[in-house]
C-alpha cells in the first residue's frame, strides 16, 4: 500500500486489494523533497474510494471531481489528487521518538525509517494504543462503564476513523457523510475517544473524564441528542443493525430519486458495529434479512467476534455458524481473524466490501475483548473496572508508565484529524456541485432542498382532507389511507409501509411504486413482510437519516408488542415516526382476544415523548395527521378503527386535535354542564348518542373528544380548566381499553368504563355489548352519577 508521504511518479490505479498498481516504477525522492510537484491521475470503481486515496496517499489530498459517468449501476469517476506539499521527513521526525517507544523497536534501523509503508504500519499501531489508554483512563476515573468492547475493537474504530469514513467535525450534520452506528451501544467509549480524535467539538479532554455522570457528553450508552457525532441512540442489542438499514435504505432510494449521470448528490455508506449480544437478538436477523432482499450494497456490518457475554463464553447459548447465517440471508461476508497483530487486513476487507455491487456485507472480525488487560479474552472484561495492579502492567506494556492520565501524543491528534480535513474539503466540493445541479436541474433542485430543509412544503396541510355529515361512512383506517393518498403528493419524504397487514391497515401510496432494487428504488411504498420489530428499527433510521424523510410503519395495535422497544427508542432519539395501528381495540370482533388490545393504549401513552392519538371520525383522523406530520422531533401513534364511524361526527374539527382534548357539544350555554362525557376514538359517538338522550331528559351535558392525552396535558392550565371545569366532577370516560390513566381525568369521583379483561371472539357489535360499550350502557352508567 502505498504510505503518507511517499513520492511516485505516473499513472496509477486503485486496485481493491488495497495496493496500487503503478504504470512505471517508483523512485522515492529524498524525505526532505516536498510533495505536490507530482501530481498524479487516478480511476476508481465509486466516488466513496475517494476517502481511501488519503490512506493509500496523502491525507490531505485535494480531490477534483471530474467526468463522472453512470456505467452499470456503478458512478465510474475520474478525480485529480494534488497532494498539498508535505515532507516525509518532517512525518518520520515527528513520529521517531514515540514510535521507539513500541515493543521491539530496539530492532528498528535506517531502512525501517526509510520504509513508509512500515513507518505508517507502526503510527496506526501507536494510534491504537492511545485510543487503548484513554479508554482505561476514563473507566478508571468514572469507576464505571464497559472497557471490554472498546478495548477489543480499538483498532477498527480507528481504521474507520482514520483511514475509511468521510465525514467533516466541523460540520456533524453534513448531508453526505458517511454514517456510523454501534450497534453494540455498551462500547460507546470506543466511539466517544474516536470523535474526540478525530475533533468532534462534543467530546473535549475535559469530557473524556466525565463518563456516565449527570449532564455529561458521555451518557453510558450513545444518544444522539447529547453527542454530536452520534447518529441514533442505541444500547438495546440489535437496535442499531436496524437503524442501520434504515439509513442505507434512505440513501439507496435518494441516489435513486435525484442522482444524475453527471451529478452525483446522494453517495455515501454506512458502516454498523454489532457484537455477539447483538447477533442473538431477533430484530438483527429481521433487518439483515431484508437488507439482503433489498440489496443495499453499501451497508457493511463489522461483526465483534469475541465469544463472550456478561454470563461468560458464548458456546453457553450461541453455537451457529454466523458467517453461514448471513450467506444464507443473502450477505456478502468475510472474516477477519487477526486484527490486532494485521490492522491492514481488515482495511482490506472494508476494500472488497466497497467492491461488492448487489450485497451488503458482513464482515467478521476475530477480537480479543479487553485486548491488553489481564482480563482479556474473558467475559470479566465486559464491564467494570481494572484493579491497580492491571492498569499498572498496561501502561508498562505499552511503554506509558512516565504519561498523565487522558494523555494524547501530539501527532495522534494530527493523524486523525487528516481525515477530519479532507472531509471538510469534500464537503465544500459537494456544496460547489449541488449549487451547479440545483441550476441543471431545478425541480428536482427545489425537491431536494426541500427534504433538506425538513421536507415539509409550506402549504401541505391544504391536502389534507375535510369531510362532511354527508359523507360515507368508514372505518378510521379508511379515512386514514385517504389522508396519506393526499399529503404523499405534496410531501415528497413521505414514505413507508407495513408488516404484511397494507391492505388491513389500509397504508398503500397509489401511484408512488414500491421500494425495490434494482427495478424501482424511488419507490415510496416499503414492504416489511411480517418483521415489525425491523419495520420500526429500519423506520427510525429512516427518521435519523437527517434527510427529510418521514417514515410511516403500519401494523394492528396489539402487535405494537413486537416493536415496543424501537418504538420507546423513536420517542429517546426523536425519531419523528408516523406509527399507523389500526384494529385498536376489542370492537375488531371475530380475531378474538389474540388480536384485540386491552393494555396498549396504556403501555404506549407510558411512554415519555410519543404523540398517542385516537381520532373518533374522518375529521380528527385528518388532525392527527396534521399533528404527526408537524411532530419532527418525536414519534406519534395513530390508532385506527376497523370498524366503521361517522365521518363527521357534529364538533370534531382538524383544528381542535391539535389541543389534545376539546369540547365537540354542549348544551349548558353559559352554565358549567352538570355531566361531562370524555370519550376517544371509536367511543366517542358512543358519548355523543348518550349526550342526545340525556339532554332529551333535560340534563346539561359536555362532550369532550380527548384524542390526544399528551397534548392536553400540554396546554395552559387555563385551558385545561376550560375544558374540563375542576367544579364538575361528576365525569363518564369511555374506552374499550385498559383504564389505566383515566383517574387524572374523570377525577375521584368520575367514573371510568374500560375493558379490564382479555376481549372475546365474536361480530364487534356483540363484544361491544358484552363489554357495556352500546349507547344505552354508557346512558345508564352516566345516569349514575347524575342520581
Amino acid at each position: 500500500m502505498a504510505s503518507m508521504g511517499s513520492v511516485y511518479h505516473g499513472m496509477t490505479t486503485l486496485n481493491l486489494n488495497g495496493r496500487m498498481a503503478y504504470s512505471k516504477p517508483s523512485q522515492y525522492k529524498s524525505y526532505g523533497h516536498l510533495m505536490g510537484h507530482y501530481p498524479c491521475r487516478t480511476h476508481i470503481s465509486s466516488p466513496h474510494h475517494l476517502g481511501l486515496l488519503q490512506s493509500l496517499g496523502n491525507p490531505e489530498a485535494i480531490i477534483h471531481w471530474k467526468n463522472a459517468t453512470k456505467k452499470n449501476g456503478a458512478i465510474r469517476s475520474k478525480v485529480e489528487a494534488r497532494p498539498r506539499a508535505f515532507d516525509g521527513l518532517e512525518l518520520v521526525e515527528s513520529w521517531k521518538e514515540e514510535l521507539k517507544r513500541l515493543e521491539g523497536s530496539d530492532c528498528l534501523d535506517e531502512e525501517h525509517w526509510n520504509d513508509l509503508d512500515y513507518v505508517q504500519k507502526l503510527i496506526d499501531r501507536r494510534c491504537v494504543d492511545n485510543i487503548r489508554m484513554l479508554v482505561v483512563d476514563s473507566i478508571q476515573n468514572a469507576k464505571t462503564g464497559h472497557p471490554g468492547l472498546p478495548m477489543g475493537m480499538a483498532e477498527v474504530g480507528y481504521v474507520l476513523y482514520r483511514h475509511v469514513m468521510k465525514y467533516n467535525p466541523r460540520n456533524p450534520r453534513w448531508f453526505n457523510r458517511d454514517r456510523f452506528v454501534l450497534s453494540a451501544g455498551h462500547g460507546c467509549l470506543l466511539q466517544y475517544v474516536c470523535l474526540h480524535l478525530a475533533g468532534f467539538q462534543s467530546v473535549q479532554r475535559e469530557d473524556l473524564k466525565n463518563l456516565c455522570k449527570l449532564g455529561s457528553h458521555m451518557p453510558g450508552h450513545p444518544e444522539n441528542q447529547i453527542t454530536a457525532g452520534v447518529e441514533v441512540t442505541t444500547g438495546p442489542l440489535g437496535q442499531g443493525v436496524a437503524n442501520a438499514v434504515g439509513l442505507a435504505l434512505a440513501e439507496r432510494h435518494l441516489a435513486a430519486r435525484f442522482n444524475k449521470p453527471d451529478a452525483v448528490v446522494v453517495d455515501h455508506k454506512t458502516f454498523c458495529i454489532m457484537g455477539d449480544g447483538c447477533a442473538m437478538e431477533g430484530i438483527s436477523n429481521e433487518a439483515a434479512s431484508l437488507a439482503a432482499h433489498w440489496k443495499l450494497n453499501k451497508l457493511t456490518l463489522i461483526y465483534d467476534e469475541n465469544h463472550n457475554t456478561i454470563d461468560g463464553d458464548t458456546s453457553l447459548a450461541f453455537s451457529e455458524d454466523i458467517c453461514g447465517r448471513f450467506r444464507a440471508l443473502g450477505w456478502n461476508t468475510i472474516a477477519v481473524d487477526n486484527i490486532h497483530d494485521n490492522m491492514q487486513s481488515f482495511h482490506r476487507a472494508l476494500l472488497s466490501a466497497f467492491s461488492e455491487t448487489e450485497k451488503p456485507t458482513f464482515i467478521k472480525v476475530k477480537t480479543l475483548i479487553g485486548r491488553l488487560s489481564m482480563k482479556e479474552g474473558t467475559s470479566a472484561a465486559h464491564h467494570g473496572t481494572f484493579d491497580d495492579q492491571d492498569v499498572e502492567q498496561m501502561r508498562r506494556k505499552l511503554n506509558w508508565e512516565d504519561r498523565d492520565l487522558f494523555h494524547v501524543i501530539p501527532m495522534v491528534y494530527r493523524e486523525m484529524q487528516n481525515q477530519a480535513e479532507y472531509g471538510n474539503s469534500l464537503e465544500k466540493e459537494w456544496n460547489e456541485m449541488f449549487e451547479k445541479y440545483k441550476q441543471k436541474y431545478p425541480s428536482e433542485g427545489e425537491e431536494f432542498t426541500t427534504l433538506l430543509q425538513g421536507g415539509l412544503p409550506h402549504d401541505w396541510e391544504s391536502a389534507l382532507p375535510r369531510w362532511s355529515e354527508s359523507n360515507p361512512v368508514d372505518a378510521t383506517r379508511g379515512y386514514s389511507n385517504i389522508c396519506l393518498n393526499q399529503i404523499s403528493k405534496f410531501i415528497p419524504g413521505l414514505l413507508g409501509g407495513s408488516a404484511d397487514l397494507a391492505s388491513s391497515n389500509k397504508v398503500y401510496l397509489n401511484g408512488f411504486e414500491d421500494f425495490k432494487q434494482p427495478e424501482t428504488p424511488w419507490g415510496r411504498n416499503i414492504h416489511y413482510g411480517v418483521r415489525e420489530h425491523a419495520m420500526a428499527g429500519i423506520s427510525n433510521g429512516i427518521a435519523l437519516h437527517g434527510s427529510g424523510l418521514i417514515p410511516f410503519a403500519a401494523t394492528f395495535l396489539v402487535f405494537s408488542d413486537y416493536m415496543k422497544n424501537s418504538m420507546r427508542l423513536s420517542a429517546l432519539s426523536h425519531a419523528g415516526v408516523v406509527y399507523i395501528l389500526s384494529h385498536d381495540s376489542i370492537g375488531l370482533g371475530e380475531d378474538g382476544p389474540t388480536h384485540q388490545p386491552v393494555e396498549h393504549l396504556a403501555g404506549l401513552r407510558a411512554i415519555p415523548n410519543l404523540l398517542v392519538l385516537r381520532p373518533g371520525d374522518g375529521n380528527e383522523t385528518a388532525g392527527a395527521y396534521k399533528v404527526a406530520i408537524n411532530c419532527r422531533e418525536g414519534p406519534s401513534v395513530i390508532a385506527l378503527s376497523r370498524q366503521k364511524l361517522a365521518a363527521h361526527l357534529t364538533g370534531t374539527r382538524i383544528e381542535g386535535v391539535e389541543k389534545g382534548g376539546y369540547v365537540i357539544s354542549d348544551n349548558s350555554n353559559n352554565d358549567k354542564p352538570e355531566l361531562i362525557l370524555i370519550g376517544t376514538g371509536s367511543e366517542l359517538c358512543l358519548c355523543e348518542s348518550a349526550a342526545k338522550k340525556l339532554r332529551e331528559e333535560g340534563r346539561k351535558v359536555r362532550v369532550v373528544s380527548l384524542v390526544c392525552w399528551e397534548l392536553f396535558d400540554k396546554q395552559s392550565k387555563a385551558y385545561k380548566d376550560r375544558i374540563l371545569p375542576p367544579s364538575v366532577e361528576k365525569r363518564l370516560s369511555v374506552e374499550a381499553g385498559s383504564p389505566l390513566g383515566w383517574r387524572k381525568y374523570v377525577g375521584t369521583k368520575g367514573l371510568i368504563l374500560a375493558v379490564e379483561e382479555f376481549g372475546a371472539s365474536g361480530a364487534y357489535l356483540n363484544v361491544f355489548e358484552q363489554f357495556g360499550f352500546t349507547e344505552e350502557n354508557v346512558t345508564k352508567v352516566a345516569t349514575s352519577l347524575l342520581k
